[in-house]
């Protein structure tokens, strides 16, 4: 039987759009129906750039096309960075059921559904694109969050932090918003898609949360504090409000986590040094 481990790196590393979606959702049938095994035959890789297309060309974040909403061109530059984080988010989530061994079984569950939603996500996004005349990788992206998943390769409780809890957290906060704004500029149909993928981030998030909050009970962490010292370690100064309370609520933010990000993102404020 082919574990889950080696399925997973062929997800990982496929560079085709096309083979990527149909590998992943072939992985995701195996795994329902139990036809890979939990026995890797190897240990993980180092962690390294992930299969992607030679489009979107990757620069800095300050070089990335503007996102407003008033006209068409600002719309497909928004789509088309969502676009991008999803697609991102599908080798993450395979990169998190390939590189973290030793775990329950629920853990690789929800990794893999993860990866199908996020697949799902992309593909709703790029028809949406393909629509106003577009395509993913028209346009220049930046890598982002592939750089935060290259720092948290070694660890999978400072991954569960980081990268569903801070970057993909971040989306909870700021789509509400962008429905509202798509809907008044009168884009009805990209704001009928946000609102699919808000619904799923939600417990993609919550999904980050609990794993988290299981690798701190199993050194004996405080998962509030530790949370807090990985934030001001890894990304001090970078993030700021407002944030969605009852998203992240729904998500397994804490009172406290919460409390602490608001204090980190007024402190932030007044600095004037942020990026999230």
């Amino acid at each position: 039987m082919e574990s889950l481990s080696d399925a997973a790196a062929r997800c990982l590393s496929a560079c085709e759009i096309e083979e990527k979606l149909r590998l992943t959702e072939q992985t995701a049938e195996a795994w329902r129906v139990e036809l890979l095994s939990l026995q890797p035959q190897n240990e993980p890789d180092l962690i390294g750039e992930p299969g992607r297309p030679a489009k979107p060309i990757l620069v800095p974040p300050s070089d990335v096309p503007k996102r407003r909403l008033g006209s068409q061109t600002g719309i497909i530059a928004l789509i088309h960075a969502i676009t991008h984080i999803e697609f991102n988010a599908i080798n993450l989530a395979w990169d998190a059921v390939y590189r973290f061994r030793h775990l329950p079984k629920q853990f690789y569950h929800d990794w893999v559904q993860v990866a199908a939603e996020e697949a799902y996500h992309f593909q709703l996004l790029r028809e949406r694109l393909n629509e106003l005349g577009s395509d993913y990788g028209d346009l220049p992206a930046h890598n982002g969050l592939w750089d935060v998943a290259t720092r948290t390769a070694s660890d999978p409780l400072i991954r569960m932090a980081l990268v569903p809890r801070v970057l993909e957290a971040r989306g909870l906060d700021v789509t509400p918003g962008i429905i509202k704004r798509l809907r008044q500029a009168g884009d009805d149909d990209t704001a009928a898609v946000l609102e699919i993928i808000l619904r799923d981030e939600i417990g993609h998030v919550a999904i980050g949360s609990r794993w988290f909050k299981y690798c701190c009970d199993q050194r004996g962490l405080d998962s509030g504090q530790t949370f807090r010292a990985l934030i001001s370690h890894h990304f001090s100064g970078q993030i700021s409000g407002p944030f969605h309370y009852e998203a992240r609520q729904k998500a397994g933010f804490t009172a406290a986590e919460l409390e602490a990000l608001e204090c980190t993102g007024r402190s932030n404020a007044h600095s004037g040094n942020t990026i999230l």
